[in-house]
């Protein structure tokens, strides 16, 4: 992702980037953990918001 660039990501996406599956997803973006936006009626996740939570994952299983 280049900077400055807010690539949204689809639910499908994200489940294919974290190998989870959509309640999951859907989950984490119920419960804060993974920032989301609505455009309409679809649900686009930030890919800074996948990156982060992955760095926070990390941190928190250190």
């Amino acid at each position: 992702m280049a900077a400055g660039t807010a690539e949204l990501l689809t639910v499908p996406e994200v489940m294919a980037a974290l190998r989870l599956g959509r309640s999951t997803v859907y989950d984490l973006i119920r419960s804060r953990r993974l920032a989301s936006i609505k455009v309409g009626r679809a649900r686009r996740i930030p890919a800074v918001a996948v990156h982060d939570f992955i760095a926070t994952a990390v941190r928190e299983a250190a």
